[in-house]
């Protein structure tokens, strides 16, 4: 699946990118599979751009598609499908319901659409350290348990790209390796493209690309 971004700038961003370079805003870009990094310090847009590619912003200039789809001109039905199917996320501020248990947040997921069977979770779960909170309420976890949880839930389901805010900010070394381990093999299984945006440089993965905001 291709992303094409074409001149997009952020209405909000207009006046700071008029001096600011920027491998990404206001220009063509074509990216077609393989981990790509995306590098952009505080207020350079990095969780806008993440929202964007999503289909939950549109209060841009310029235009961006999905193959042929542009979010910003499609219908709900089509858009959720998009997400449901093709375009996965781990949202930097984690959107889990907090009543419900770690297991539910995921289980929500894969009521709509999974490529994942529930021993697979179950095993997910066991290798990022938080198969024993499966039954505990996500408001009840750390914000590092959280992470891990978001980052199965984004797992479970079919996607040809997996977009992933500032994934592993909370994780100590350990569950972040367990974390990128989990996330590299599931990305190469599906044969998935992969953006990965954060506010330092890493080393997380093999990157194709890396952009600057």
């Amino acid at each position: 699946m291709q992303l094409s971004l074409h001149h997009i700038v952020p209405h909000h961003l207009r006046e700071r990118l008029a001096n600011q370079p920027s491998d990404v805003w206001g220009k063509e870009l074509v990216l077609q599979g393989g981990a790509v990094f995306v590098q952009a310090p505080s207020g350079a847009g990095k969780t806008t751009l993440m929202h964007i590619l999503y289909g939950l912003r549109t209060d841009h200039d310029g235009t961006l598609q999905w193959d042929a789809l542009q979010p910003s001109k499609t219908d709900d039905a089509t858009l959720s499908r998009l997400r449901a199917t093709d375009v996965s996320i781990v949202f930097q501020d984690l959107r889990l319901f907090p009543a419900l248990t770690a297991w539910e947040n995921i289980a929500v997921k894969m009521h709509l659409a999974t490529a994942a069977t529930e021993q697979d979770v179950l095993q997910w779960m066991q290798r990022l350290g938080i198969y024993h909170k499966k039954d505990a309420p996500a408001a009840t976890l750390s914000y590092g348990e959280q992470q891990r949880v978001a980052i199965v839930r984004a797992l479970v389901q079919p996607f040809k790209w997996l977009l992933l805010d500032e994934p592993f900010s909370h994780l100590d070394s350990a569950n972040r390796q367990q974390a990128i381990a989990l996330v590299a093999d599931v990305v190469r299984q599906r044969n998935a493209g992969m953006i990965l945006a954060d506010l330092d440089e890493n080393n997380y993965f093999p990157y194709q690309q890396t952009l600057r905001l």
